[in-house]
């Protein structure tokens, strides 16, 4: 199991429960991970760091100052 997590800009994207579906874009030195389509986006991850699922489920959704951050599982 793997726990990642996501930056959503506008609430009601999301909930709990949800299964998604990542798309990994590739930067010189890292990958970065969206929710498709386009709900929302990723950190930056080194290339040891390579997420190799792409389905997995919203396990919680926390609002603090700086935005709403998506809590994603992964098998």
């Amino acid at each position: 199991m793997r726990e990642m997590e996501f930056k959503m800009e506008r609430p009601g994207l999301l909930k709990e429960g949800d299964k998604v579906t990542v798309t990994e874009g590739v930067l010189p030195s890292n990958y970065y991970y969206t929710i498709d389509p386009s709900l929302a986006m990723s950190g930056n991850y080194p290339f040891r760091e390579r997420l190799l699922a792409r389905e997995g489920v919203v396990e919680e959704i926390e609002e603090n100052e700086r935005g709403f951050y998506v809590k994603v599982k992964f098998e």
